[in-house]
């Protein structure tokens, strides 16, 4: 009988690894599709240390800003795009996904990447966004309500070369990333 391992401790675990990690569980799309991209960062702590065990969901549109409305979260093949990924953190706490950048899901809204942390120490998973580094600040109501240091934490950073967005979680400290709260079950 095959041996289940457990992933490491954790504040409201630890669970049984079996169904966590799938294959292409953070490729969204090949690398090979036209329009990818590369989603990238590091989680670290309240030290400054990266984070090794955390595990970082992202939910976005397509590139023309339609939500996916297909079943099946794991589903990857050539032709339907989930919007869904996931990708557990290496030993320095770096993780990427291999996606499309997103549209705009609302007209006048700036398009972003809805991402959930789950880490050690947290009771629920934290929600924030990545934003594309040339978001329309004034179409957005949460952009627009934030100053311009912490709104920073919500832009990713291009990098050299097409097609590679950098967004580091700061879970805190002084540059914390900026994390939502939900009221009545809205995501």
């Amino acid at each position: 009988m095959a041996e289940i391992a457990c992933t490491p401790g954790q504040t409201v675990g630890p669970f049984l690894d079996l169904g966590l990690p799938y294959p292409g569980d953070s490729d969204l799309v090949n690398d090979d599709h036209p329009h990818a991209v590369r989603l990238h960062g590091t989680v670290y702590d309240g030290a400054g240390d990266g984070v090794p065990d955390a595990l970082i969901e992202v939910w976005q549109p397509d590139g023309a800003g339609r939500i996916p409305r297909q079943a099946g979260s794991l589903r990857r093949d050539t032709a339907v795009f989930t919007g869904w990924g996931r990708c557990a953190t290496d030993a320095a706490g770096h993780y990427t996904f291999t996606t499309v950048a997103p549209g705009s899901a609302s007209a006048g809204r700036p398009p972003f990447f809805a991402l959930a942390v789950f880490a050690r120490g947290l009771l629920d998973r934290l929600f924030t966004r990545a934003y594309l580094p040339d978001a329309e600040v004034s179409g957005d109501p949460l952009l627009t309500s934030l100053d311009a240091e912490r709104r920073a934490t919500l832009l990713c950073d291009a990098e050299s070369g097409c097609g590679q967005y950098r967004f580091d979680i700061h879970l805190q400290g002084p540059r914390e990333t900026v994390f939502l709260a939900y009221r009545d079950g809205a995501r």
